[in-house]
C-alpha cells in the first residue's frame, strides 16, 4: 500500500514538473529576458543529517572537516524559512579549505530517510565535489573507514573527452546515504587553487551537482534569472561514465555554472537513460533526502520580488528577517528550481 501510495506521489511529482518547467519557459517568452538577481556567491550546501553528533565525526576525522560553529534555533522565524511547523534544528557550519557545508538535524519534527532504492540518475540526486590531492590515497582512506560505494571504484574519465579527459572520480556515500563525490584534476583541468602545493589530502569544494530533466530549461533559470554564467560543457558517456553513476547506459549531458565567488552548480541531464524518479511534491526540510544550496545576494528584497514574477515555487511563507546573526545572515528565503531543488537565496 505504501509502495502504490509512494509511485502515485513520484507521479503527481513528475506531472508537476514538467508544468512547472512550462510555466516558467512562457513566462520568459512573455517578458523577454528576466531581470537578474545580484548573487555573489554559491554555498554553503546545507544537508539534512539523523544523527548530529555521528555526522560531524564522520566529516571531520574521515574529510577533515573543520567545525566552525554548532547553533539550536526555533521560532517562528525558523518554521518559515524551512516552511516546517514546529521547527527546532541543531545547524552546525564545517569548513574544508575555502568552502563550507552546514549540517542541518531537525530536533523536532524529525523527517524521513532517503528512499534505499536510489539511483544517481533520480532527479534529488545531489553531490557535493570534494576535490582529492591522490586519489589512490583518498579511495584507500575511504575504504579503511568502509564507506559505501556508489560508484564500482574510482573511475578516470578517457582522453576522447577533452573537456573531462583524465578527471578521476569516486562516488560514495555517507552515513545518511547522501552522495559525495571525491574528484582529481590533471595539471590540464581545474581552477588553478587546486594545484597549489599541500599536505592535505582532501583539499576543498569544488562544486554540488544536481541531477535536472532538462537543461535548457534550468538554464533559463539559473542563467537568465540568477545570472550565473556557464562555465563549462561536456556530454560523457562510456562503461567509465557507467560505472561512476552505476547506472547502466548512462549518457549525460553536464553543465557548469559559476557566480562571481564560491563552487559552482553542475547540471547532470540524463540523455539516457530517462527513467529517474522525480523530487516527491511532499518532501520537506526535515527529510534527509533534503539538501539546500545557499545563494548569497546583496539585497534580498528584490530578489523575491524577481523569483515571485517567474512564478517561482516557494518553500518559505516569503522573505524571512532574522534579528540575530545565529543563522548566519539577516533575511531570506527558500524556493525550488524547476525540478524541485531546494535554494536559499540570503543577504548578510
Amino acid at each position: 500500500m505504501r509502495s502504490r501510495f509512494f509511485r502515485a506521489l513520484l507521479l503527481a511529482a513528475a506531472l508537476y514538473c514538467s508544468g512547472k518547467l512550462a510555466s516558467f519557459a512562457q513566462a520568459a517568452a512573455q517578458t523577454g529576458a528576466f531581470p537578474r538577481a545580484n548573487i555573489r556567491a554559491i554555498g554553503p550546501v546545507l544537508i539534512t543529517v539523523n544523527d548530529m553528533d555521528r555526522s560531524i565525526d564522520f566529516y571531520s576525522r574521515v574529510l577533515t572537516f573543520e567545525k566552525l560553529s554548532d547553533t539550536e534555533l526555533a521560532g517562528e522565524d525558523v518554521e518559515h524559512l524551512f516552511g516546517v511547523f514546529g521547527t527546532r534544528v541543531r545547524l552546525v557550519r564545517m569548513k574544508l579549505g575555502d568552502e563550507t557545508i552546514e549540517l542541518v538535524q531537525f530536533l523536532a519534527p524529525r523527517g524521513r530517510s532517503i528512499p534505499v532504492d536510489s539511483r544517481s540518475n533520480d532527479v534529488w540526486f545531489q553531490h557535493i565535489a570534494i576535490i582529492v590531492s591522490d586519489m589512490d590515497r583518498a579511495y584507500a582512506l575511504l575504504r579503511q573507514n568502509k564507506v559505501e560505494h556508489a560508484s564500482s571504484g574510482p573511475q578516470r574519465l578517457p582522453d576522447w573527452n577533452k573537456n573531462a579527459g583524465g578527471i578521476k572520480a569516486f562516488y560514495f556515500k555517507d552515513l545518511d546515504e547522501h552522495p559525495v563525490e571525491v574528484l582529481y584534476f590533471p595539471e590540464d583541468k581545474g581552477d588553478a587553487k587546486w594545484h597549489r602545493k599541500s599536505d592535505r589530502l582532501f583539499l576543498g569544494i569544488d562544486h554540488t551537482a544536481i541531477v535536472v530533466t532538462d537543461t535548457d530549461a534550468s538554464l533559463q533559470f539559473y542563467r537568465d534569472l540568477l545570472g550565473f554564467r556557464v562555465a563549462g560543457e561536456s556530454e560523457n558517456y562510456g562503461t567509465e561514465q557507467e560505472h561512476l553513476n552505476n547506472v547502466f547506459g548512462a549518457r549525460l549531458r553536464i553543465t557548469a555554472l559559476r557566480a562571481p565567488a564560491g563552487p559552482g552548480i553542475e547540471l547532470l541531464e540524463y540523455l539516457s537513460p530517462r527513467d529517474g524518479r522525480p523530487i516527491p511534491l511532499d518532501e520537506h526540510a526535515n527529510d534527509l533526502v533534503h539538501r539546500q544550496t545557499e545563494l548569497e545576494t546583496d539585497n534580498a528584497d528584490e530578489a523575491v520580488a524577481l523569483v515571485r514574477d517567474a512564478k517561482a515555487r516557494f518553500v518559505s511563507s516569503s522573505l524571512v528577517l532574522f534579528h540575530d546573526s545565529s543563522i548566519g545572515f539577516t533575511r531570506g528565503f527558500v524556493i525550488r528550481d524547476p525540478d524541485g531543488h531546494a535554494l536559499s537565496i540570503v543577504q548578510h
